[in-house]
Parts: structure tokens; C-alpha cells; sequence
């Protein structure tokens, strides 16, 4: 029988409420939940009239991603669900209530079925609301399916790029056509690709979610532990991140002159020393290309509790991705500008 993993929790089951309660406490001037829906996270300085709403969400777990997200520039409003579960339509209407300036509101998250449930249930009761809701999934994990099936594919650490884009759009008070489009076109030129090296284990159960070998790696693996698409011995980190890059570039298919915008996420554990050397090893590989890297972040973006392993998202930019990317933002874990 496998032994219990450790956590400074109180009660498996009572976790993602007092997570909440503590971000909230944290970070009284980005966020708030609304009243009688505390999975309903709003930003104090978000919706306004006119403007058309953002609203995000997924299971917790992955912590920057959503909460990180919500603030000035960015996302109007996150549901939050339960570790690695989507949360129930309830209080994503209660998003789209507090995310509605009267011009429309865009719901986005990771492509998951059961995310996608919901969230479409969600839309149907807004309408009843009269609030025209629109939906973008983000599809930026290479690895989940073949290229000619991207839809299938699951969204990971590319939302950070994909929601920055959209949040954009959403704040220079864009008509709503325009901000589906750009959260489209955002989605469309985003690639991640990650490794996991060890499982993590969720609060209720405390025992590894999958089974890897101490000396194996897996490239492709979600980020709930879903399949990859190769196990084998831990490589290098240069091997390793030669091995991700190959998939993002083969599809990507950048030409000299082009420019990019680079992440390397953590998944939870692995540490930013180990970061850091992977990135080096994107700069030499996009360097090779003559690609020119227009801004870095390097850090726990997309997590997967406390999972070793790392992700490397790519977004191929033009002017009008680049000009969404550094728009200001100002949220409780990340800020531009």
C-alpha cells in the first residue's frame, strides 16, 4: 500500500474554500467573491459598462491559473471547482452576472469535457438573462492530439498567453466581434508541450494520482496526469527541452525574422534553477532559427499540485498579438505594464 504523501492541509475536503478564504485575504484589492457564491472570484477592478466581460475557470489545483488571471486588463470574473473538476454552472452564471457590461461576455477555459458541460449550461442560463455569451476553448497542448484534430486538443499553460490576449482586447473596449476573434487568433498561435517526472497527489486522497519510475520522464502528459505521448529514461535538460521544442516548432513552422513570446512553467515542484536552465537551452534553439524572443516569463504559471515536470509554451506573434501581450494588466500573481 502506498504511503500518504504529505500536505499542510486541514481537511482534504475543506481545501479550495480555504484557499479561496486565504487569497482573498491576501489580495483584498484585486479580488472578491460575490455574495452567497464564494467559488464566483471578481475582480474589484474589472467589469465595466460597455466593455465586454471575461470569464474564466476550471478546477482548482493549478494555482496561478485561474485566480491569477482576474484583475484590471485581464479576466473579469473566475469559477473555481474543486481540485482537477470543473466547476458547476451556478456560480459560472454568477461570473457572467458580475463580468456583464451589456456587451456580451466571452467565456474561456481549457478544453475538457467537463468544463465544457457546464460552462455551455452556464451560457444557457445567461441567456435567459438576456446575456450573449460566446466561447472559446483553448486548445494549446501539442501533445493531446494530431494537428488535423485541434480541437480535441486540451488547454494547459498557453492559457496564460491566450487570456492575456483576450483580457486585452476585452479592456481597450473592443466590440465583441473583435474580442472572439483575437481570443481565436491568440488560441491559434499558442503551443505548449510539457514532461512530467513525478505525479502529484490530491488533498482528499493524499496518494500519487499515476505511477512513474524514479528514473522515468514523461513527454506529453497532462496536467490531471492525463496519457502522453512517450515514456522513457530522464534525459537531460537540453535533450529534454530539444525534444519539446521539436513538436512546437515542427507545427509552429516559424522563418527567420519571426517573433515569439516564451514560457517555462513549473508544474508545482520543479524548482526555478531547473527553469531557468531549460530556458536558456528555448533562447539557444530560437537564436539558431532566427527567431527573436519578445518577452520571457519563467516561473509556476500552470501547475498541477505538486507535480515535477515543466511546460514550454511558444506564442507566435504578429503586431496585434504583440501589441494584446503587453497591454497593462494588473492581477493578484501577475501584472504587465
Amino acid at each position: 500500500m502506498p504511503v500518504q504523501t504529505k500536505k499542510i492541509i486541514n481537511d482534504g475536503n475543506r481545501t479550495v474554500d480555504e484557499m479561496l478564504e486565504g487569497i482573498l485575504a491576501a489580495h483584498p484589492r484585486h479580488l472578491k467573491s460575490t455574495e452567497g457564491s464564494p467559488r464566483s472570484i471578481i475582480a474589484r477592478d474589472g467589469p465595466r459598462q460597455g466593455k465586454v466581460g471575461l470569464v474564466i475557470g476550471g478546477g482548482s489545483g493549478h494555482e496561478p491559473t485561474f485566480l491569477g488571471f482576474v484583475g484590471k486588463g485581464l479576466a473579469d470574473a473566475a469559477a473555481i471547482g474543486n481540485v482537477f473538476a470543473s466547476p458547476p454552472p451556478d456560480p459560472i452564471l454568477e461570473c457572467a452576472k458580475a463580468a456583464s457590461g451589456g456587451a456580451g461576455v466571452l467565456f474561456m477555459y481549457g478544453n475538457y469535457a467537463g468544463d465544457v458541460m457546464n460552462f455551455d449550461m452556464a451560457a444557457e442560463m445567461a441567456a435567459m438573462d438576456g446575456i450573449e455569451v460566446r466561447t472559446v476553448l483553448t486548445t494549446d497542448d501539442v501533445a493531446s492530439a494530431p494537428r488535423d484534430q485541434r480541437q480535441k486538443r486540451r488547454g494547459v499553460a498557453g492559457n496564460f498567453f491566450i487570456f492575456k490576449a483576450a483580457g486585452a482586447a476585452c479592456d481597450r473596449m473592443l466590440p465583441f466581434d473583435e474580442c472572439e476573434r483575437i481570443a481565436r487568433k491568440a488560441n491559434d498561435h499558442t503551443f505548449t508541450m510539457g514532461v512530467a517526472l513525478s505525479p502529484c497527489s490530491l488533498p482528499q486522497t493524499r496518494r500519487p494520482n499515476f505511477e512513474i519510475g524514479p528514473d522515468e520522464m514523461e513527454i506529453g502528459m497532462g496536467i490531471h496526469g492525463e496519457p502522453g505521448i512517450a515514456r522513457g529514461k530522464l534525459k537531460t535538460a537540453d535533450e529534454i527541452t530539444d525534444e519539446m521544442l521539436d513538436k512546437i516548432l515542427d507545427e509552429m513552422a516559424p522563418v527567420r525574422g519571426d517573433k515569439v513570446a516564451v514560457l517555462v512553467n513549473s508544474l508545482g515542484s520543479t524548482p526555478l534553477m531547473e527553469l531557468y536552465i531549460m530556458n536558456r537551452r528555448v533562447k539557444h534553439r530560437l537564436d539558431d532559427l532566427g527567431v527573436s524572443v519578445h518577452a520571457t516569463w519563467v516561473g509556476n504559471y500552470c501547475t498541477s499540485l505538486e507535480m515535477a515536470g515543466a511546460s514550454v509554451t511558444l506564442m507566435h506573434l504578429d503586431g496585434e498579438l504583440q501589441t494584446m501581450l503587453d497591454h497593462p494588466c494588473d492581477c493578484a500573481m501577475f501584472r504587465v505594464g
